[in-house]
C-alpha cells in the first residue's frame, strides 16, 4: 500500500503551503468550535482550494448533524471525511452513502479491548483512524499529544486501510512505523509550538522523518 502522510489541523495559508511544499499526502482542516485548530467556513474553503488536486484534503468533524456537515461540504469541498466524533458504524456507513465522500472514522485506543470495534468500521469506511483514547477530562477527542501502547496492534493487517496517530512527531514516528508497520501516519499537536499553532519547520521535519521511516521499514521487510 502506498505510504501516507497527513498534516491534520492546518489553519493557515503559511502552515497549509508548508504542508504541501514538504509533500504531505493530505491535508486537515477542523470543523469543532472547542478546538484551537477550528476553522470557519470562509477560512476552510480559501484553505481547501488552495490545496485542490496538490493533497487530498480532510475534513475533520465531530459528531455532526446531517445540517452542520452538509454546510461544511458545501464550503469545504473535502475529498474525504474524517469522523472523530462517537459515530456508530451505522452513522459512518450512511454519511458515506449520503454524501458520496470516502469517509475515515477515528478510533480511540487504550487497550486491546478498543481494538475490538476496528472490524465494524473497516467495514462501513474507507479508512480507520486509530487515535490514542482522549486522557481523563480532555475536551477534545483528538490532538491532544498523547501516544498510545503501538506493541498492541501488530495482530492488525498493516497493509489494511488503517492510519497511525496520537503523540507522533519527528522523534518517534520512526519508532512508531517500525513497530506497526502501518503506512500510513497522521500529525496534528507534534507540529506545533502551541496548541492550534503549526510551525512550518517542524511539518517539514516530520514528513521528511516519515518518508524516511518508510523507506527504511520497506528495505528491511524485503531484505
Amino acid at each position: 500500500m502506498t505510504a501516507l502522510i497527513k498534516i491534520c489541523g492546518l489553519s493557515t495559508g503559511a502552515t497549509l503551503d508548508a504542508a504541501l511544499a514538504s509533500g504531505a499526502d493530505m491535508v486537515g482542516f477542523v470543523r469543532f468550535p472547542r478546538s484551537p485548530r477550528h476553522v470557519d467556513l470562509a477560512l476552510g474553503r480559501d484553505l481547501s482550494r488552495r490545496a485542490r488536486g496538490r493533497a487530498s484534503r480532510v475534513l475533520l468533524v465531530v459528531d455532526p448533524t446531517d445540517a452542520e456537515l452538509g454546510e461544511a461540504l458545501d464550503a469545504i469541498d473535502p475529498d474525504l471525511i474524517q469522523l472523530h466524533g462517537h459515530e456508530t458504524p451505522e452513522r459512518v456507513a450512511a454519511i458515506r452513502t449520503r454524501t458520496g465522500r470516502s469517509v475515515m472514522k477515528a478510533l480511540g485506543i487504550a487497550d486491546a479491548a478498543d481494538l475490538g470495534q476496528v472490524a465494524a468500521y473497516l467495514a462501513v469506511a474507507d479508512r480507520v483512524l486509530l487515535d490514542a483514547k482522549p486522557p481523563r477530562g480532555a475536551i477534545l477527542p483528538g490532538g491532544n499529544g498523547v501516544a498510545f501502547d503501538w506493541s498492541l496492534l501488530p495482530a492488525l493487517d498493516p497493509a489494511g486501510p488503517i492510519m497511525l496517530s496520537g503523540g507522533l512527531d519527528t522523534g518517534n514516528v520512526g519508532r512508531a512505523v517500525v513497530a506497526t508497520g502501518i503506512r500510513a501516519v497522521d500529525v496534528s499537536s507534534g507540529v506545533e509550538t502551541a496548541p492550534g499553532i503549526k510551525d512550518p519547520a517542524k511539518i517539514g521535519s516530520f514528513v521528511a522523518a516519515a518518508r524516511a521511516a518508510f523507506a527504511a521499514d520497506q528495505t528491511r521487510r524485503v531484505a
